[in-house]
């Protein structure tokens, strides 16, 4: 049997959760505890130093800690793992989290991407985790962020330079939704109704093309996770390098 590794992955908003991530990592022997982020408390030293730390999504700005206090302790906290390398997760907020950490400026986007959507690898994505991402990902965000010093670019598109980075051996950077779950986004056009409402998204045709699309974002989300999860912990005990996964 495999070791169980533990993992915390911090929550925003209820729905936006590991979807399609976390049976993969069920599989892989890791056991995740779940923080909600606006209520919680982020100093506790068992999320500071936890095996793996995920950061998920969520419909608010890096920029905004008058609003919203915690996360400047979410920025504290990443920054504490990520000088660390500890191996740590970072989706759409949470990403932009990270670059906020590592010194990089997070701010609105010159377009809101919602939908589905490809995205281009640099030569680094081609040979990385990310080397198997051949279907259309989930785009759902406003906010964009510089590429942070020392960040390696793994994949880019039209509207936006930065779409995922790696920094360090074991740490990960994903813009888009690569974990979300195909069944599970019913709850996100609820939760997003007013913020799809004012982009003038259909839903009815987000719905269709995500149904259409299920199999292979399922097939490619097992693939690459599988393959960054080996790579910060591998069966055998030696480490790769996450961004050469």
């Amino acid at each position: 049997m495999r070791p169980t590794r533990s993992a915390i992955a911090i929550r925003h908003v209820a729905f936006e959760d590991l979807g399609l991530l976390a049976p993969i990592m069920e599989r892989a022997g890791w056991s995740v505890a779940f923080c909600d982020a606006p209520v919680d408390d982020l100093s506790d030293r068992a999320i500071r130093d936890a095996d793996l730390l995920i950061v998920l999504g969520g419909p608010i700005g890096v920029y905004e800690t008058e609003t919203y206090p915690f996360l400047a302790t979410e920025i504290a906290l990443l920054e504490h793992r990520l000088r660390r390398d500890l191996p740590t997760l970072g989706i759409c907020l949470g990403a932009q989290l990270m670059a906020q950490a590592l010194g990089g400026r997070v701010f609105p986007g010159k377009v809101k991407e919602i939908g589905w959507g490809p995205v281009d690898l640099t030569p680094e994505g081609k040979s990385s985790c990310l080397r198997n991402l051949h279907a259309n990902v989930l785009h759902w965000h406003g906010d964009t962020f510089d590429l942070p010093s020392d960040a390696v670019r793994l994949a880019s598109n039209a509207n936006y330079e930065n779409q995922a980075f790696a920094w360090g051996r074991n740490a990960l950077a994903l813009q888009f939704h690569l974990e979300a779950d195909p069944r599970q986004l019913e709850e996100w056009y609820v939760g997003h109704a007013v913020e799809l409402s004012a982009a003038k998204v259909s839903i009815s045709e987000l719905r269709a093309t995500t149904q259409a699309l299920a199999r292979p974002v399922a097939a490619q989300a097992e693939q690459v996770f599988s393959d960054w999860l080996l790579s910060i912990a591998p069966a055998d005990g030696v480490r790769r390098s996450s961004a050469g996964a």
